[in-house]
């Protein structure tokens, strides 16, 4: 593995709306990966299914053919950019891997325009306007960490943002900075009494995952209304950046698309975990009953 304890780098966020025309959201994605490249970001994240508007909110057998293979047309043209830019790019997909069988992924893209690889989105939600377990197989590949040209990066995807266990095994493989590649919004009959809670409790159980693993967490997440007025979603952007303490770093508009830039510096990880050293004060011989789905 190599040694990055030393190496501050850059991070961007990309924060877009999303139209109904696939080949619109790839070139804004392409202007906006450029554009954050430009600005000082070495390792760039786009938003979860950036390709397309949020499909899950209905149930339609129509559109897998949103899907793609991976590596594919979307992969190709974004490691153009990571090779001309010198970025490691995460670029989240709606993947097609055979007939019948497709992934909510991100493909990671290093900054000589190598694939690194693939993670796939381990934690599949079932909820009103959230119907990914029509559409996505459970990913099968654990909870994996790549080694980019500037950092050791782990990636997870939206609804695995929930859980401690997903942030927790990928920060004991030794990423400086976990990416939650998101798409997450209000209902328009919930907003009024529960959207500031809402957008609260995702922030904070991500900064919670901050500070109990003593790492970066960087959640991109999509902007704008799609959907019908009553059965569509607004999607509430708030992209940031949380430092291993869980203070945010950098953190975006609820409305506005944005390029949003923070550095990940793994001395600071040294720092924090010197002081909160959680994970050496670990009990890992009395945790095999986690491993039951519920303990009578």
């Amino acid at each position: 593995m190599p040694d990055f304890v030393d190496s501050a780098f850059q991070i961007g966020l990309v924060q877009m709306s999303c139209s109904k025309d696939p080949k619109d959201n790839l070139a804004k994605a392409e202007a906006r990966a450029v554009e954050a490249a430009r600005a000082g970001a070495q390792v760039i994240c786009l938003q979860e299914l950036f390709t397309s508007q949020y499909f899950c909110r209905e149930e339609k057998a129509e559109l897998f053919d949103l899907a793609e293979q991976i590596p594919g047309p979307t992969t190709h043209a974004m490691a153009k950019i990571a090779a001309a830019e010198k970025v490691a790019m995460i670029v989240p997909l709606f993947e097609r891997r055979a007939a019948g069988v497709y992934h909510n992924s991100a493909a990671i893209i290093d900054a000589g325009g190598e694939m690194l690889g693939i993670y796939r989105k381990m934690h599949i939600p079932d909820d009103p306007l959230y119907y990914e377990k029509f559409y996505f197989t459970p990913g099968d590949l654990g909870f994996r960490n790549f080694n980019t040209r500037y950092g050791r990066i782990g990636v997870l995807i939206c609804w695995d943002q929930w859980y401690p266990e997903g942030a927790r095994l990928s920060s004991l493989g030794g990423a400086s900075v976990l990416f939650y590649p998101t798409a997450i919004g209000w209902h328009p009959h919930e907003k009024a009494q529960f959207g500031a809670a809402q957008r609260d409790a995702w922030r904070t159980v991500q900064r919670g995952h901050a500070i109990a693993n003593g790492i970066y967490v960087a959640a991109p997440n999509r902007v704008g209304f799609e959907g019908t007025p009553d059965s569509g979603l607004e999607f509430w952007g708030s992209s940031f950046v949380s430092d291993p303490f869980g203070q945010l770093v950098a953190e975006a508009s609820v409305s506005r698309e944005e390029v949003l830039l923070a550095e990940v510096n793994p001395k600071r990880l040294e720092e924090v975990r010197r002081n909160w050293p959680f994970l050496r004060d670990r009990r890992i011989d009395a945790y095999s009953p986690i491993l039951e789905r519920f303990l009578q």
